[in-house]
């Protein structure tokens, strides 16, 4: 099995009748434009799996909800201590300010990076 990897704008073909481009990527979606003779059948896959057809070998199993891992750095864990630490300063009852630390927590809880921890836990 061949894996490429396409940016936005990029293009791949199949023979000479099959035209694939990467239009847009977003989080861990994209969008493809297929050019191809009408007797060749593009069909989503999970079309074909609802018509109780398997699943190509080679076609690795995710979870529809996949998302790929957080790409982790020091600055990244130094930009969420900063953040912390601000959102302590501002801390004096606004609703807004512990609505947006409630969300902090809730993405990033507080384990995940700290003075200790500089970088996320595996």
């Amino acid at each position: 099995m061949l894996v490429l990897q396409l940016r936005a704008g990029e293009y791949m073909t199949i023979g000479d009748d099959v035209v694939i481009q990467v239009n847009d990527v977003s989080g861990d979606r994209c969008k493809l434009t297929i050019k191809a003779p009408r007797e060749i059948p593009v069909i989503r896959g999970e079309v074909l799996e609802r018509a109780g057809a398997e699943r190509p070998e080679g076609v690795a199993e995710m979870s529809r909800r996949h998302q790929p891992g957080l790409s982790w750095n020091r600055n990244k864990s130094q930009t969420l201590i900063a953040m912390r630490r601000l959102l302590g300063q501002m801390d004096s009852g606004d609703e807004n300010v512990k609505n947006l630390r409630r969300q902090l927590d809730f993405l990033f809880p507080p384990e995940f990076a700290s003075n200790e921890t500089i970088y996320a836990p595996k």
